[in-house]
């Protein structure tokens, strides 16, 4: 080790004045005898110095170079990459399956306010076949107990009815389909009509429609939307959100009320979803809309 001394002191900055003089002595032109001395001297005490160092840093600059080049350094490489990405992979899907067991969970929620009995089913495909618009695929068929003419929910709200079932799939109309007509009703007033899906003539451009029988019957933004119900509960049962009136229009010489509905249920991104095998005693009437926002000023 270098020690602090008196005796190092004087030594280091000697090695420093010099360092200095052969620098300027170096940055002169020519081939003076004087300077050429100079040099040699220079390079007489400082050449073991610079050994010293290259012994030094030489061997961990020719490792870092053998961990560059080596063939077993780019495998370990490829290596914790293949691992990184299957950790990714691993992330996003237990992040999927979280959020399945989150609709899985609104879902129960919804079909427990409606007393309505569901078989949960994935929407695994969506599809433009024979004529309709907009049709799913789920992976829950006869052996589960569905058949043609059930009614199909999320947590959310009215996803359709099933048209075709086979003993593990389902096929499934959307409620935004333009062949779909579902009786509905005002929650507060309670005035039916019928949502339709896409645009009626004369309507505005939408997702849902809804036509209310009762040209007289008040209606404005913000006014909700349940199913109405068929008879013995097919093929939809009581009491589902449909959607909220989103614009209200009255088209001249017609014989009813038109409005945009925003649908209840985001169709882009249809995941969990049930089919209800068994609908329930009673109307549950307004009990599964959830509980309206409070306004501004009560907050």
């Amino acid at each position: 080790m270098f020690r602090d001394s008196p005796q190092s002191r004087l030594f280091l900055a000697v090695l420093v004045v010099a360092a200095v003089v052969l620098i300027a002595v170096d940055a002169r032109p020519g081939g003076n005898p004087v300077t050429a001395l100079a040099r040699g001297g220079g390079e007489l005490v400082f050449a073991p110095t610079a050994a010293g160092v290259g012994l030094v840093t030489g061997p961990a600059a020719e490792l870092y170079e053998a961990v560059r080049q080596g063939p077993e350094a780019a495998d370990r490489i490829a290596e914790l990459e293949e691992a990184n990405a299957e950790l990714e992979s691993q992330l996003a899907a237990a992040r999927l399956d979280d959020g399945r067991a989150d609709q899985l969970d609104e879902l129960l929620h919804l079909s427990g306010l409606g007393s309505y009995e569901v078989v949960p089913a994935q929407a695994v495909t969506r599809t433009t076949a024979r004529g309709y618009a907009h049709t799913v695929t789920i992976d829950a068929g006869t052996g589960s107990g569905i058949r043609p003419d059930m009614t199909v929910v999320n947590g959310s709200g009215l996803v359709g009815r099933v048209i075709e079932a086979g003993p593990r799939t389902s096929t499934v109309r959307l409620a935004t389909d333009v062949n779909s007509t579902v009786g509905a009703r005002l929650e507060q007033t309670r005035k039916i009509g019928a949502v339709t899906g896409g645009t009626v003539p004369g309507g505005p451009e939408a997702d849902m429609t809804l036509e209310l029988f009762d040209m007289e019957a008040p209606i404005e933004s913000g006014d909700r939307v349940v199913t109405l119900g068929s008879h013995d509960g097919a093929p939809f049962v009581p009491g589902v959100p449909v959607g909220t009136v989103d614009e209200v229009q009255v088209a001249p010489g017609a014989l009813s009320r038109i409005a945009r509905l925003t649908p209840a249920v985001d169709f882009s991104s249809l995941d969990v979803v049930g089919v209800v095998v068994g609908g329930p005693d009673e109307d549950p009437r307004d009990s599964v809309l959830p509980p309206e926002p409070e306004p501004e000023g009560d907050r």
